[in-house]
């Protein structure tokens, strides 16, 4: 059976030290595809633009600097509350986002209930379909 779980929430693209931009987001998990986070952003334009990354990347994050190359996850503080940065780069650019911790964990807490971690295989039905290949 197939469950999403998503989470509508204001991101802040971080323009400069003093300077950020509201960007409405929406965080995406869905079962079927049991090792990605996807997140839409601007997702009340004609033009929303989507990025696809591992769930794990988006947990450790939350607590410790993780990532390289296109997608880094860093928690930090910002005008005294506790926040999480995600920095994205593309050949199209490169968008540093601010996003408020306590929502963002509370999101990926239910991802993790619904798809511990070490069960994301079980999801996929791989060892169901090995099975039925080596049984003809």
């Amino acid at each position: 059976m197939r469950t999403v779980v998503e989470r509508e929430l204001e991101l802040k693209l971080v323009l400069s030290p003093e300077r950020r931009i509201p960007v409405p987001a929406r965080l995406g998990y869905v079962t079927d595809d049991p090792y990605a986070v996807h997140v839409t952003f601007h997702i009340d334009s004609a033009h929303p633009v989507h990025w696809t990354f591992a769930r794990d990347l988006l947990v450790e994050g939350v607590f410790r600097p993780c990532g390289r190359g296109d997608v880094r996850v860093w928690p930090t503080k910002a005008e005294g509350r506790s926040v999480v940065l995600v920095a994205l780069s593309s050949p199209d650019g490169d968008a540093l986002l601010e996003a408020p911790a306590a929502p963002v964990s509370a999101w990926l807490e239910r991802t993790l209930r619904v798809v511990p971690p070490g069960t994301e295989g079980e999801q996929l039905g791989l060892d169901d379909e090995l099975a039925e290949l080596l049984a003809r």
